[in-house]
């Protein structure tokens, strides 16, 4: 498969579980893949992002998907949230996004337009019960749908386009605590009836391939949830 033969892919977050599936999938699909992860930049810093979008030559599909849980650091419910998980769940989870697209956009720009996919969460479009009340990262990635679909708005004369992916519960490291609980994974077959069980990263990487393509497809938000949110 050759269909991103010439372009160059820059995927944030390359080395996670849904990032390395991305830039798996875009390098099936003969694109030139620039993975972009903490190795090579702290992406809640804007010197460092402004460095490594200006080390390149091109862009033409931007794919953010790092992000964390702040569980660890007292991410809860907003009542018990620390402001520690607050600020680290917000500047990683959605600062990142901003400046990576900030500086993406001039070279989507002179690449005569291109795509920007940002991955988000279910929990970004519906309140999680208390088994999800992670409420920093609710608000970040519900920021991401918001900043998205102004960044389509904005941009759409210059065939720049924006779309969203938001994945359910997807086996990769960071849902290792629910992969771990047996009752959350009991709940899977109401949850995501469609499996009844966890999702695939490569279903994530689909999504994105998908609206990196999508000529005709801005402000989007693509749910890849097993069926979570049309319940």
């Amino acid at each position: 498969m050759d269909g991103f033969a010439g372009k160059v892919v820059v995927v944030t977050g390359a080395a996670g579980g849904i990032g390395s599936a991305v830039a798996d999938a875009f390098g099936e699909a003969g694109a030139r893949v620039v993975g972009i992860d903490r190795e090579e930049a702290d992406l809640t810093r804007a010197d460092e992002v402004s460095r490594a979008f200006a080390a390149l030559d091109r862009v033409d599909v931007l794919a953010n998907t790092a992000g964390i849980s702040g569980r660890s650091l007292g991410d809860g419910p907003v009542d018990e949230c620390t402001e520690e998980a607050w600020d680290a769940v917000l500047e990683t989870n959605l600062k990142s996004v901003f400046l990576s697209c900030k500086h993406a956009i001039p070279r989507l720009r002179a690449a005569g337009g291109g795509a920007i996919v940002n991955v988000s969460s279910v929990l970004g479009l519906v309140g999680g019960d208390d088994d999800f009340a992670t409420h920093a990262y609710a608000a970040s990635k519900a920021g991401i749908v918001g900043l998205s679909r102004a960044i389509a708005v904005r941009y759409a004369r210059e065939r720049i386009r924006c779309n969203v992916v938001a994945p359910g519960l997807i086996a990769t490291p960071m849902s290792e605590r629910a992969q771990l609980d047996e009752r959350i994974r009991a709940r899977l077959v109401d949850l995501q009836p469609l499996a009844g069980g966890f999702g695939d990263p490569r279903d994530v990487a689909a999504a994105v391939l998908y609206l990196a393509t999508a000529g005709f497809v801005t402000g989007a938000v693509l749910t890849v949830d097993g069926g979570w949110t049309a319940q």
